[in-house]
């Protein structure tokens, strides 16, 4: 068996990275609007980010968790002051998958119940636990039977919210805004439903921040752009710019009593460098700000680019710089038009959307090439 089976290989062979840009092996430059599934979220190589990773592996690589470290200290330290509202306790682990797992567990121990209900065109995870909370049959269907009490329901509906979560719910798991499930916000309205529903309910109201966290969508989290807070809140991909890093963030009452979870990796003294170093630029510098600033610029070039040039897209939709843009043909064909013809890398979401989730440090000049790029291939 050879190796690498699992993924299908583009074309295009990475060397370098700088950036917005990627450059190929045989120095063929890309601007990147995919950040690899919004990981880089300050771009490739980011000069804070590669000195905090040196600094720290000619110190120290590894130490299990139960040995304090000051580096991982400062993370849970860091997270709990950033979380939402009153949200002070943190898990780490190693990716968006995990720490949506330690989500569903926490919630089922600390509620007693064993219920959980999440949404159609939902995606929370490709292990077990999380991959049973994702709607998709595709990426079930060769791994059933899979964790059981997953009650599905459809996203946006009030009304089937609170059908679905009663007195056997342990946690209701939701996106602010769906990724993998086509880019669509969720509205305020719709959040301070599920948090009145869970609340007379008793269950944990869980909001999967893996993508739309850590400023991708103009906020630092997304839920707070609409003043919601939940029980647990997950995050990964662009929280440590690279280095796997997952963590769920927990209130007190869930705390209490999460039942007895583990992970050998958690928490390692580089990534948590790196994290550090993220967190901190990207506070410091408002990063989030910046993204709602540049995202709107590019929603709005886009719709007026689609009106000039009469492209074939149905709609723009999106938040901050996690932006889906809806095409009449096949969004694959546009994507690998876009990398071959125009050295330009985005992502799918579903058969019919571009997604686009850039590095957040992109200016107006990195979305002014991207719509350009995007009006030739669509033209």
């Amino acid at each position: 068996m050879s190796g690498g089976f699992v993924f299908s290989e583009k074309p295009i062979q990475i060397e370098s990275g700088e950036g917005a840009y990627l450059y190929g092996t045989d120095g063929t430059e890309y601007l990147d609007f995919g950040a690899s599934y919004a990981v880089a979220s300050l771009g490739h190589s980011h000069p804070a980010v590669t000195e905090a990773i040196q600094e720290q592996a000619a110190k120290l690589t590894y130490v299990q968790a139960s040995y304090p470290v000051e580096v991982r200290t400062e993370l849970y330290e860091k997270l709990a002051a950033l979380a939402p509202g009153d949200i002070e306790n943190v898990w780490l682990c190693n990716s968006g998958t995990e720490a949506n797992e330690a989500a569903m567990k926490f919630a089922r121990a600390a509620t007693g119940r064993s219920k959980i209900v999440a949404t159609k065109r939902g995606f929370h995870g490709r292990t077990m636990g999380a991959l049973a909370m994702t709607w998709k049959d595709k990426y079930k269907k060769p791994f059933e039977p899979l964790a059981g009490g997953v009650e599905f329901v459809p996203y946006g509906d009030e009304e089937a919210l609170a059908e679905a979560v009663d007195d056997e719910t342990a946690a209701l798991f939701l996106e602010p805004v769906q990724g993998e499930g086509g880019i669509h916000p969720a509205t305020a309205e719709y959040l301070e439903r599920a948090r009145e529903v869970t609340d007379d309910a008793g269950a944990a109201l869980v909001f999967d921040e893996i993508q739309t966290g850590v400023g991708r969508t103009g906020n630092l989290w997304a839920c707070e752009g609409v003043g919601v807070e939940p029980d647990i809140l997950t995050s990964a991909k662009g929280i440590a710019n690279g280095l796997p890093l997952g963590a769920t963030l927990v209130k007190d009452w869930i705390a209490e009593n999460p039942g007895d979870h583990g992970s050998t990796f958690s928490g390692g003294p580089v990534v948590c460098a790196a994290a550090n170093a993220t967190l901190d630029t990207i506070v410091d510098e408002d990063v989030p700000g910046h993204a709602a600033q540049v995202g709107e610029y590019l929603r709005s070039e886009l719709e007026a680019a689609t009106e000039e040039y009469d492209l074939p897209v149905r709609e723009v939709r999106g938040e901050g710089l996690m932006i889906g843009i809806q095409v009449k043909r096949g969004a694959n064909r546009v994507l690998k038009n876009l990398a071959l013809s125009e050295q330009v890398l985005a992502l799918p979401a579903g058969r019919t959307v571009v997604r686009l989730l850039p590095p957040l440090t992109i200016d107006e000049s990195h979305a002014d090439q991207f719509v350009d790029s995007l009006a030739e291939v669509l033209g």
